[in-house]
């Protein structure tokens, strides 16, 4: 671990506590006018290099949003993973690292945007370079936050911090980018499951197959994200959509991170859930994913988010 446990912070700072399990990469963002053909070369308009992943980018955000967010994650102390930690840490999110003594290089994730569009094409070797057992202080990481979050990525990490957390009634989400192997094992402890339109469990090819395989496995609180289009959720007795923002689109790289994150910070504000306060929460998280969007890279809305277009 690269940081001592701390006590939940929601007392000490009028914030959240946030434990991101999962992913962390060292992103580097082209815009480009077009992705290149075999054997072609072109020159970038814009470049960015951050650390990235679902969960990380999930962290950075939360914390933005005035939390406090805790990242358990692999990085290394290879060059590049101090870069990335160092990132990270001026994000205000604190990295609690168990690949800590590896001196190999972190995921590298390779990203193209189109400036056109901003569609990304990205190539990365995400988490499949460590397998991260639960470290022995994981109760106390679990139970000094006020959520958890989870990317499917370290399952065996992320199963066994999921069941802490249900075992002293913390909640847990579930950032569902795709089906991964195990994550029917993660799903029998998560309270909210918020996936992309990617995300197809076994037997399933439509939102509302995924809506209704994720109550069948016990999840209370599930959602599809489907860009642009409206978010379909689904709750213990009711469902609908939640209308996007639309914005004028840059770049669609870490939307979905950046919707988690802002999920995370708005249900770690809420006590029992209900329609309501799910729909408000998705909503908001919309909002800021939407602004992300406005803007290249996964940290200029940071600094300045354009006005949303009303639709």
């Amino acid at each position: 671990m690269t940081e001592s446990v701390r006590e939940p912070v929601g007392a000490a700072t009028g914030g959240p506590a946030g434990l991101f399990v999962g992913l962390c990469t060292l992103d580097v963002i082209q815009l480009v006018d077009r992705v290149p053909g075999p054997d072609e070369k072109l020159t970038a308009r814009e470049q960015v290099v951050a650390a990235g992943g679902p969960a990380a980018n999930a962290a950075a955000t939360f914390a933005h949003l005035g939390g406090a967010a805790t990242l358990l994650t692999a990085i290394g102390s290879h060059p590049l993973g101090v870069a990335v930690a160092a990132d990270l840490d001026g994000l205000g999110v604190i990295v609690a690292d168990l690949a800590a003594d590896s001196v190999e290089p972190p995921a590298v994730s390779s990203v193209l945007v189109t400036a056109s569009s901003g569609d990304r094409a990205v190539a990365s070797t995400n988490a499949t370079r460590y397998r991260l057992a639960p470290p022995d202080d994981l109760d106390a990481w679990v139970a000094a936050c006020d959520i958890v979050e989870f990317d499917g990525h370290h399952m065996e990490l992320a199963v066994a911090a999921a069941r802490a957390a249900r075992a002293i009634g913390r909640r847990t989400v579930l950032d569902g980018g795709s089906w991964k192997t195990g994550t029917e094992k993660l799903l029998t402890s998560i309270d909210v499951a918020v996936c992309s339109d990617d995300f197809h469990p076994p037997g399933t090819t439509t939102a509302t197959d995924t809506l209704r395989f994720l109550r069948d496995h016990g999840v209370g609180w599930s959602a599809v994200s489907r860009g642009g289009r409206p978010i379909v959720w689904a709750g213990p007795d009711s469902g609908g959509t939640v209308d996007v923002p639309a914005v004028r689109v840059a770049d669609t790289l870490g939307a979905g991170d950046v919707l988690h994150g802002a999920l995370a910070h708005h249900l770690a504000l809420q006590g029992d859930l209900t329609s309501q306060g799910f729909i408000e929460a998705l909503r908001g998280a919309a909002a800021v994913a939407s602004q992300a969007c406005a803007s290249f890279g996964t940290r200029a809305w940071m600094r300045g988010m354009p006005d949303i277009q009303e639709s």
